[in-house]
């Protein structure tokens, strides 16, 4: 997996070649001619105190804050796409992933994956961070084979064991992120107890601690805390009963929590057609339950997707899954780019 790091990634769209791409999607000419409107002419200048720099007029890039900026990049980038069925792009506006399986220690798919996008992001004006970029080998046979070493442009990207990717740490084993949010929630108790040396009551406490400890513990829950270990999971229980005495009254279990997020969770998926994973929640004829997933390991049946289908069959009876209906693109594009166009 190389997890992709591009420099300024918002300051280097150019909007004419944006408009290029989004009139080959669809979008009329009227919208397109109000996005490089909104792109373009843009004046500028930096305050310090009550000194103000002199007016620079930006033609580049897309403002940042603004809530149309991630789409405009994710449309930006949809052309974007593997060459080879053995590779596949995870994308999140700047947030890129290639992600290769390597068969009879073959690499060459992946490694020409890896030039044909440093090859796409040159035609585009986007630069790659080779830096910040890296790189995770993961192999869970006995013997591993030795990998050579990528590089981009004549720089080597560094190997890592683990790196963070949307606000988790990435290792597959989880371990590394919930030791991180561990020692993160461990630090936001001291706070808590000083709530309660300045006597503040039980229901201020438990706000506190729903906003500021809970919320660390329950990053991105259902992806991880299935898998993770029971020691990772003992040690983020020791908080959640530290911040019980300190609090005086009971607090939310985390398991309880992973099974309603994840049980929503998997209702939202069996409903929405759209949604790459909604292959995986199909009915049997019988429409009481959800075909059984296969498994061989141990990593594949903790994995979020098997455990969703597995809760749901837990269930007295099946929840009712609402059929969600997705919006045509262009409408959605309109919405965004009217509510922003009010905004400014």
């Amino acid at each position: 997996m190389l997890f992709v790091d591009f420099s300024s990634a918002f300051n280097t769209i150019v909007p004419q070649q944006l408009i290029h791409k989004l009139d080959s999607l669809g979008l009329s000419t009227s919208l397109c001619n109000w996005l490089l409107d909104f792109l373009t002419g843009r004046p500028q200048a930096v305050r310090v105190g009550s000194s103000t720099s002199s007016i620079t007029t930006l033609n580049t890039g897309a403002p940042k804050g603004c809530v149309l900026s991630p789409l405009l990049f994710t449309l930006l980038t949809h052309d974007c796409t593997p060459e080879h069925t053995s590779n596949l792009f995870v994308k999140f506006a700047d947030d890129t992933t290639v992600v290769g399986l390597i068969s009879n220690n073959d690499e060459s798919h992946y490694r020409s994956e890896v030039s044909r996008l440093a090859s796409w992001c040159k035609h585009n004006n986007l630069s790659l961070n080779t830096e910040k970029t890296k790189e995770i080998v993961v192999d869970f046979r006995r013997t591993h084979t030795l990998h050579t070493p990528l590089s981009i442009n004549g720089t080597a990207v560094e190997r890592v064991s683990s790196t963070k990717f949307l606000g988790v740490t990435e290792d597959l084993s989880w371990s590394t992120n919930s030791a991180s949010l561990a020692r993160k929630a461990n630090q936001r108790l001291y706070f808590l107890r000083k709530l309660r040396r300045a006597g503040a009551p039980t229901p201020i406490m438990t706000t506190f601690y729903r906003g500021a400890i809970e919320s660390i513990l329950t990053s991105c829950f259902t992806v991880w805390y299935g898998a993770c270990t029971a020691s990772c999971r003992r040690t983020l229980l020791r908080i959640v009963r530290a911040a019980e005495k300190i609090v005086g009254t009971s607090l939310p279990s985390l398991q309880d929590l992973y099974s309603s997020r994840l049980t929503r969770k998997a209702i939202r998926l069996a409903g929405d057609p759209s949604h790459p994973l909604h292959s995986f929640f199909s009915l049997l004829p019988s429409g009481r339950r959800l075909r059984s997933l296969g498994s061989r390991t141990s990593r594949l049946r903790d994995s979020p997707i098997h455990q969703a289908v597995r809760m749901l069959n837990s269930l007295p009876a099946l929840p009712p899954i609402p059929i969600l209906t997705p919006h045509p693109p262009t409408n959605t594009v309109l919405k965004l780019c009217t509510r922003t166009h009010t905004v400014l």
